[in-house]
């Protein structure tokens, strides 16, 4: 999850949501392992509420990590380095 600045790379903060949102989707099919991604745009505006979600699932963990340096996901990657002020993430296993 992401929260973004007010304004960066020349656009707002909900300009950013909406790029993010479809480069992140961007990436379905583009990683072998990569069995399943949604991201969405958070509405309700809290005081908690990040603005971005990333849910992925990979078949193992060679997955995930061949899709952390592939480079596709490193363009994204660089996007939200300039866009965004704060992430959260939590990777587990069932």
């Amino acid at each position: 999850m992401w929260r973004l600045k007010e304004f960066a790379s020349g656009n707002s903060r909900e300009v950013n949501s909406v790029l993010l949102r479809d480069k992140l989707l961007g990436l379905r099919g583009v990683v072998t392992g990569l069995t399943a991604l949604e991201a969405g745009i958070d509405y309700s505006c809290t005081p908690s509420s990040f603005d971005v979600v990333l849910y992925s699932e990979f078949t193992d963990r060679e997955a995930l990590e061949s899709y952390q340096v592939h480079p596709e996901h490193e363009a994204v990657k660089a996007f939200v380095v300039e866009v965004s002020s704060e992430r959260a993430v939590v990777d587990y296993e069932d």
